[in-house]
């Protein structure tokens, strides 16, 4: 189905990873995996698709992890928000300065440097054809940035949801294919599936949000160029997560 003349779905939620846009090197941010991430982008808005992103703050903060595990939980997830919003501002900027108006909106708010979320402001932008990032993830702790994507996506009535992974995992497996070799990888598996053999796509409140609002899944390799617009055409990349 890659000879598609319309793409498959008409407004998506692009859920990339802090890390991902962190480059090789996994923390803080890098110039050309921010520019390279934006073309990608705007090559999915010249098809005519509404683009909204919810970004992850993995590449600032980890708080749940390593040497701040003892933190107070409510207050790590409130940095780790502050993380996405940074992200947030530094694809702001990679795609406006590649010519593609964009705008913040944020889920905790702090009028000087975005916009606060409202769903009705967010589909007025779409429909002027801006790319809309949404920042601080529901606004709320202990709930994740994957969460965030799978409650936009059905605020906005987007039709499905592209999740970007970093580490070269094209997609999902049965296990962990940097370490098991054997690992089969899924081209298409059922929200049930990933819920029943705990298989590492999203956290199980989003996947749960997805199934009940029948928003389709592909989990792929952002990493690799052009893979957006091979999804939107019909191809096949990565891993679909539907109801089968």
């Amino acid at each position: 189905m890659t000879g598609m003349t319309s793409p498959r779905w008409k407004r998506i939620v692009f859920k990339p990873s802090g890390e991902a846009l962190a480059g090789p090197s996994g923390q803080g941010l890098d110039g050309d995996t921010l520019a390279a991430t934006a073309l990608e982008i705007i090559a999915v808005r010249e098809m005519g698709v509404d683009v909204t992103v919810v970004v992850g703050g993995g590449n600032f903060w980890r708080g749940r992890q390593g040497a701040m595990t003892g933190m107070d939980a409510t207050q790590s997830d409130h940095i780790g928000m502050l993380g996405t919003v940074m992200n947030a501002l530094a694809l702001q900027d990679a795609l406006e300065r590649a010519g593609q108006t964009t705008r913040v909106q944020s889920a905790i708010e702090m009028p000087r440097i975005a916009e606060p979320y409202i769903r009705r402001r967010a589909m007025r932008h779409l429909e002027k054809g801006r790319v809309v990032i949404f920042a601080a993830g529901t606004g709320n702790p202990f709930f994740t940035t994957d969460t965030a994507a799978a409650l936009r996506a059905a605020e906005i009535d987007a039709e499905a949801l592209l999740k970007g992974t970093h580490s070269g995992v094209d997609g999902v497996y049965d296990a962990d294919p940097r370490t098991v070799p054997t690992a089969k990888k899924y081209d298409e598996v059922s929200y049930i599936e990933v819920m029943t053999k705990n298989l590492k796509v999203m956290d199980a409140t989003a996947i749960a949000f997805c199934r009940d609002n029948k928003i389709p899944i592909v989990v792929f390799d952002m990493s690799a160029p052009g893979s957006l617009q091979t999804i939107l055409r019909g191809g096949t990349v990565g891993t679909i997560v539907r109801d089968k």
